[in-house]
Formats: structure tokens, C-alpha cells, sequence
């Protein structure tokens, strides 16, 4: 890590300041972003996909439970794997919590995936989850909304992800959908994102990113390389790594 300036109080407040003139020019453009972003037009969702849950088959207008606005976050966990994937997990641990104050203001959240209702149930109770996740395995909702791909797909080299703008490899990917349901029932498709367009909601990573050595990735065989699911981190591994790097 190179050294930073050792400077007086009075220096690192000028400092601060400057720094500061550029985060309120962040701050406005992020809000010209969501802006831009409401306006976006929306595409009504002809198909009735049907979800299992805990409590049997769910439409997708049920997963709003009587509001008129539902997140949901694709988790990656295909029907043949015993485990989500470690980095959406981290997406999860971030959001877990989140999920009454949405509904303060009139939205759902729910976890969607491909792996049988067993299988996330029992990973569920594991990581200590309580929001809703519901398996897509008996539908083609992670591939209508691209964050699942068939092995055809995969083969034909064509870039499917991220609107096609991004390569990926594999047969799951992460990703957001949003959706809206106005008074007679009708379910629109708003939104989704994908690839770094994720960033933004997962808190830890903010929050690292305030720190000196952000998030301290350089060097990885690849950015989330060091990120482990909740329950194998090994706190003294962790911590002779940091103090040795």
C-alpha cells in the first residue's frame, strides 16, 4: 500500500472539501440516473409463470403480496448444485434484513431461483435467511429475464448477458428485475440489472470503499475471489492475510 501524506487537520479538511465537490457531482448524476430511470418505458408480462414456494404454488402476482411493486433478486443456484453461489450469498446477507422497511413504502422482495424448493430451504435455514425464496425450476422465468442459459445458448458463442453487452460462461448469472402491478391486476416488467449494474446494492462493498485499502482486490485471480459464504470464513486466516498484505 503506498503511503499516504501525513498532513495537519487543517490540510486534510481543504482535502476533504475538494473531494467533497466531486462526490456532490456524483451524487447529482446518480440522481439524474434514477430519474432517467423511472421514465424508462415498460413492457406488460404476458406469461403465467408459477413459482414454488413454502406455502405451495405462487403466481407472480402473488409474490407482490397486496403492493404494487416487487424486487426480485436472481440468486445463482442451478437444480443440480447443493449450494447458491457464494458471491449472490453475499448479495443476500446484505439485503436479509431490508425487506420490512421496502414494504414501509409499498414494495416486495423475494430471492428467485432455479434449484428445487428443498434444496433452498435447506440452504436457507443454514445462512439464517428469512426472506421469501421460491424455485423458477418448473418454469422459464430466469431465462425469459436473462440470468439463465440453455446449454444450446452457451454453445452457440452468441454474448447473452447484460443485454448481450457482456460475455458469461456459465449456465446461472446474477442479476435484478423489478416489476409493477397497477389496480386491475396487470403485472409490468420495469427494470432489471446486471454485471457491475449489481454493485450498487451490495452495502459491504460501500463500505469498504471508504476504507484505505477499498476493496483490496487487486492482485485476485479474479475481483470476488476472496469472498466466502458466511459460515466458512476463517477469522484467523482473515486476519493474517490483512496484516501481511
Amino acid at each position: 500500500m503506498q503511503p499516504n501524506p501525513i498532513v495537519s487537520r487543517e490540510e486534510w479538511i481543504a482535502a476533504r472539501k475538494a473531494h467533497l465537490a466531486h462526490e456532490k457531482e456524483y451524487t447529482k448524476a446518480r440522481e439524474r440516473l434514477n430519474e432517467e430511470r423511472r421514465a424508462l418505458p415498460w413492457v406488460k408480462v404476458e406469461k403465467d409463470y408459477v413459482f414454488d414456494g413454502p406455502n405451495g404454488k405462487m403466481s407472480l402476482g402473488d409474490l407482490f403480496k397486496g403492493r404494487s411493486q416487487l424486487v426480485v433478486q436472481h440468486l445463482m443456484f442451478a437444480p443440480d448444485w447443493n449450494e447458491a453461489c457464494k458471491s449472490c450469498s453475499f448479495w443476500a446477507d446484505g439485503f436479509e434484513r431490508m425487506i420490512p422497511h421496502l414494504a414501509a413504502r409499498d414494495t416486495a422482495m423475494v430471492g428467485i431461483s432455479r434449484a428445487p424448493l428443498q434444496k433452498l430451504a435447506a440452504f436457507k435455514q443454514r445462512m439464517g435467511w428469512t426472506f421469501d425464496w421460491l424455485s423458477s425450476g418448473d418454469n422459464a422465468f430466469n431465462y425469459d429475464f436473462g440470468v439463465s442459459f440453455t446449454a444450446e445458448q452457451l454453445k452457440s458463442g452468441v454474448t447473452l448477458y447484460n443485454f448481450g453487452t457482456t460475455p458469461f460462461g456459465g449456465e446461472e448469472a446474477p442479476g435484478i428485475s423489478v416489476f409493477y402491478r397497477d389496480e386491475a391486476g396487470n403485472i409490468f416488467h420495469t427494470y432489471s440489472c446486471f454485471s457491475r449494474g449489481l454493485d450498487m446494492m451490495n452495502a459491504a462493498y460501500h463500505y469498504l470503499d471508504l476504507t484505505p485499502l477499498g476493496r483490496h482486490e487487486e492482485g485476485l485471480p479474479y475481483p470476488m475471489d476472496w469472498v466466502r459464504l458466511r459460515d466458512q470464513y476463517q477469522p484467523s486466516q482473515v486476519q493474517a492475510s490483512c496484516c501481511h498484505s
